[in-house]
């Protein structure tokens, strides 16, 4: 009964949520000002494809003569592209630092940096597996080698299984927060595996019971077939001033585990209300940043995602939009 308290007030949380973004973000045109026809690039960290391809749908439907290539590899190589003029929009768990601003300001180029959204890292394991939750004690053990076995961590029938730790790229942004948050930055001190993609995670968790997987929770995320909506429909739906945040459940294809704060006796699953209030510990910042001049298709598609249909979107993908002061450097 507490449980289903607290996620009713956490989709109430929502709605208020939902307003103050939608109230954040007017002051960002719903039509972008500029080249709304020709075709913009835009590099991406894998694990937020899922939400991205939705972004560009609907923009697409909105400006029939644009076209949004995107190109998805480690947040790394996303920066680095960004930083070499190859391309001038991408997105990235990763903010601009002091001296990459000011190579790009060597460069002449001016830059636009957002928070679009707070993601967050899901824990899934094979559908099977009896273990359903594991507290961020147990998971720092894990990750600093300290147990290399299943029984070792949780009670588990598994017992004397080797733990196979999975994430979607030896460079992406998941295994790169999970360095940071875990182990100071540092390497792993064993051997992890790295999947092409975030389907691959999905596909390997289910293969072997004692596999352990880590993707962006938008990647488990069901919306209640809310991604399998014609973009007209989605463009209608969003266009309307009472529209709420989609239903968010999750995926049957694995299991998701909850997630359990050292100070908190019951853990939590990765619920939008719950990534909010800081009761799922695994959460991490997106970031858009735009280095592309203004009135170009690119900077268009920036608008879009940081304006008020572009956060809906976010909304409706089981993550959290963001609604932080945009930071602007214009060069003279």
């Amino acid at each position: 009964m507490k449980q289903n308290l607290k996620i009713l007030l956490g989709a109430l949380l929502l709605t208020g949520i939902a307003t103050a973004v939608l109230v954040s973000c007017q002051k960002y045109s719903d039509r972008p000002n500029g080249a709304t026809k020709g075709m913009a690039k835009i590099y991406c960290d894998e694990s937020f494809q899922n939400v991205l391809e939705q972004e560009i749908d609907v923009f697409e439907y909105q400006y029939a003569g644009a076209f949004v290539k995107p190109r998805y590899m480690s947040e790394w190589a996303a920066l680095d592209s960004l930083l070499h003029e190859k391309v001038d929009l991408i997105i990235t768990s990763t903010d601009l630092t002091d001296k990459q601003r000011t190579i790009l300001a060597g460069q002449g180029r001016a830059y636009r940096s957002r928070m679009i959204a707070v993601d967050a890292v899901a824990i899934i394991v094979n559908k099977n597996s009896d273990v359903d939750e594991m507290s961020m004690t147990e998971l720092k053990d894990l990750f600093t080698g300290k147990y290399r076995k299943w029984g070792q961590i949780v009670p588990t029938k598994l017992r004397n299984d080797s733990i196979k730790l999975l994430f979607d790229g030896n460079a992406s942004g998941v295994i790169h927060y999970i360095k940071n948050k875990f182990l100071g930055g540092k390497d792993f001190p064993f051997k992890v595996y790295s999947a092409k993609s975030s389907d691959d995670v999905f596909k390997t968790v289910n293969k072997y019971d004692n596999a352990i997987g880590f993707v962006g929770v938008s990647w488990v995320a069901d919306d209640m077939g809310q991604s399998e909506k014609t973009a007209e429909q989605r463009y209608s739906e969003l266009n309307q001033e009472d529209s709420q945040a989609t239903l968010i459940n999750f995926t049957d294809k694995v299991k998701v585990l909850k997630v359990r704060r050292d100070d908190m006796l019951q853990g939590v699953l990765p619920y939008q209300a719950y990534i909010n209030d800081g009761s799922y510990p695994l959460f991490r910042k997106i970031f858009a940043i735009d280095a592309s001049p203004l009135g170009t298709i690119d900077h268009s598609f920036y608008v879009f995602l940081t304006g008020t249909i572009g956060q809906k979107i976010i909304l409706q993908t089981g993550i959290m939009p963001g609604a932080e002061p945009v930071r602007t450097v214009e060069v003279q």
